[in-house]
């Protein structure tokens, strides 16, 4: 995949996440390695068995994947709930049906139909429409696609842009990647899945296969064992003939397979110091082949390693509605998953010079304390959510959460440069409105915020539509690999036929936020960015009477807030609709999202 845009110049981050630091010197004993041995040899045979599948057959096992994904739904959602601490009645849980077995399914649906069309002789792209961004750029309309997407969903769509001078034409002729050559050897991939969300895992595992034809040994994060009996039972159309096997273990397993030779590509979902201590080894001899550029491993590694993810508030003509809307969204960007995410957002970027900053404030700071309260349950964050305290120690500490609140005074350093991975929010003030307060914010965040992973945007119609070409033009100019306008990032994540990754430009002695992109349903290649757009007004305000040239949406309040009274019985009842397509089902959870 070409990777030659102009990188964002990268800021490290400064804190480990979704895994552990790996020790300096793991090991194992015979019996162990003999039988990691053995699994890699099943994965050799069984990619030769993946060659030979036709891309007709290829569709059958996605079909056949998605019969054994939705009926362990339940167990996934509820085991992961349980697993985090949830109670049985937590008005949370409906994450894990959205993050779990709702993301998987749609993953299937998306890879499917773009094989089928391979398969008929079309390019993947065909029937979806293909036009220009600024800047030279080709923009794929990615989302929505399907009839149910348009209806739940409505409202938001999705952009993927690519690298600029890469042409419509080349777009659809490119589309496919290694599905375009099935019958090419792609190897043994190595997935190391990340500890935090239950879906990455397996979304992983499918663009080895797919994106890059490579059977796939998947250890997954001990954070993740309980979820192991389920992903076997979801994923065994992909045990059985040798394309995956899965094993558990901790930093010794995953050293010894990285070294591996018959393993020829590694992808991590974790911690920018996790990827280091792979890539260049740990203590003196780490730090003396980092100097002389050489790294201890042999082979490729693609990555996706977070960061610090900006919320930029832009000042307009809010009413108290919205002010209450989305200081409950941007809680939602921090606290979901109690703020063991990739890309929560971390960093509210508002004007000082907007007339309604200090009712935002207000609304934010309410917002925040009366969410939900929940377990931190990932390992190593009361530590720094104590790292915090101690570099903010007048951060307003509301229930299980620390709010800090940039002043003049105050150094916004630790809060740019650290990802807490845990419920911590900050907020930043600059000068300035409209256009000018826009580039301003984009610039700050691009120079001053660490990472590149994503990036989020709040503006309400009429100043958008202010702004005209320049509001695109500044968004050219936001360097992040997804980018959500009146939206999360997250969507940009659960939906498949968008990119998820970091902004193309990262190197393995400067790694950033990670390399290459995952998801990627309609196997673009050359991506540089993704673009999600949301409505700026929930339902019945979204109706254009009163909305103000905004988006419609049938949505009162999306099922991922946190504030979503009924989020967990709606979550599931999307999830169990995407598995079957019940109507009835779907009745009773309109109903239900129209309580939220």
């Amino acid at each position: 995949m070409t990777q030659d845009a102009p990188a964002k110049t990268v800021k490290p981050v400064k804190t480990a996440k979704k895994d552990a630091k790996a020790s300096a010197t793991p090991t194992l004993d015979d019996a162990e390695r003999a039988d990691l041995d053995a699994r890699i040899a099943d994965l050799h045979k069984g990619a030769r068995t993946w060659s030979s599948l036709t891309l007709s057959q290829r569709v059958t096992l996605l079909k056949a994947l998605r019969t054994s994904v939705a009926a362990a739904a339940d167990d996934w959602a509820n085991t992961a709930a349980d697993s985090k601490e949830l109670r049985a009645n937590h008005p949370l849980r409906g994450e894990e049906w959205l993050s779990g077995p709702y993301s998987v399914l749609g993953a299937l649906d998306a890879y499917a139909d773009t094989l089928s069309k391979l398969a008929d002789g079309r390019s993947a792209l065909d029937g979806i429409t293909v036009g220009r961004a600024p800047g030279g750029r080709t923009r794929i309309d990615s989302f929505p696609l399907t009839t149910s997407d348009k209806f739940l969903l409505s409202g938001y769509t999705g952009e993927v842009w690519l690298q600029p001078g890469i042409t419509p034409n080349t777009a659809r002729q490119d589309a496919g990647l290694a599905q375009l050559t099935p019958d090419a050897p792609g190897g043994v991939g190595l997935v190391l899945g990340a500890g935090n969300i239950t879906s990455i895992p397996v979304l992983d595992v499918f663009y080895e296969l797919l994106a890059h034809n490579r059977v796939v040994l998947l250890k997954v994060n001990p954070t993740q064992d309980p979820l192991v009996p389920v992903y076997e039972r979801a994923l065994a159309p992909l045990i059985a003939p040798g394309f995956l096997r899965i094993v558990r273990g901790g930093a010794a397993v995953g050293s010894y397979l990285t070294g591996h030779d018959d393993i020829d590509h590694v992808h991590i979902t974790g911690a920018a110091a996790t990827f280091d201590a792979i890539v260049w080894g740990t203590g003196d001899a780490g730090k003396r082949r980092r100097r002389e550029n050489r790294p201890q491993l042999k082979k490729p590694i693609t990555a996706e390693l977070g960061g610090v993810s900006p919320i930029i508030v832009v000042p307009g003509q809010w009413t108290d509605a919205d002010l209450t809307f989305h200081a409950e969204h941007i809680v939602t960007m921090r606290l979901q998953n109690c703020g063991h995410n990739c890309i929560a957002g971390q960093v509210v970027i508002m004007s000082r010079d907007w007339a309604q900053a200090e009712q935002f404030r207000t609304a934010l700071r309410r917002a925040y304390a009366s969410a939900p309260e929940r377990p931190i349950w990932y390992p190593g964050s009361p530590k720094r959510m104590q790292q915090a305290a101690e570099d903010y120690p007048d951060a307003l500490v509301l229930a299980d959460r620390l709010l800090v609140e940039i002043d003049g005074e105050s150094d916004a350093t630790a809060l740019q440069s650290t990802e807490y991975f845990a419920p911590v929010l900050g907020v930043v003030e600059l000068g300035g409105t409209g256009q000018d307060f826009f580039e301003a914010a984009i610039a700050h965040a691009n120079d001053q915020l660490a990472g590149t992973l994503g990036g989020n945007i709040i503006i309400d119609p009429a100043t958008e539509k202010a702004m005209g070409a320049g509001f695109e033009r500044a968004i050219t100019e936001f360097h992040y690999g997804s980018i959500a306008i009146n939206a999360w990032t997250a969507l940009g994540f659960i939906v498949p036929t968008m990119t998820w990754g970091a902004y193309p430009g990262n190197s393995i002695d400067d790694v950033g936020s990670g390399i290459g992109v995952v998801h990627n349903a309609l196997l673009l290649d050359g991506v540089e960015r993704s673009v999600v757009r949301g409505p700026f007004r929930p339902f019945p305000r979204s109706l254009p009477v009163v909305n103000g040239g905004g988006r419609f949406s049938i949505l009162p309040k999306p099922p991922w807030f946190v504030s979503a009274r009924t989020g967990a019985q709606v979550s599931e009842g999307m999830t169990k609709f995407r598995a079957d397509g019940g109507m009835l089902g779907l009745a009773r959870t309109l109903l239900a999202a129209l309580r939220a």
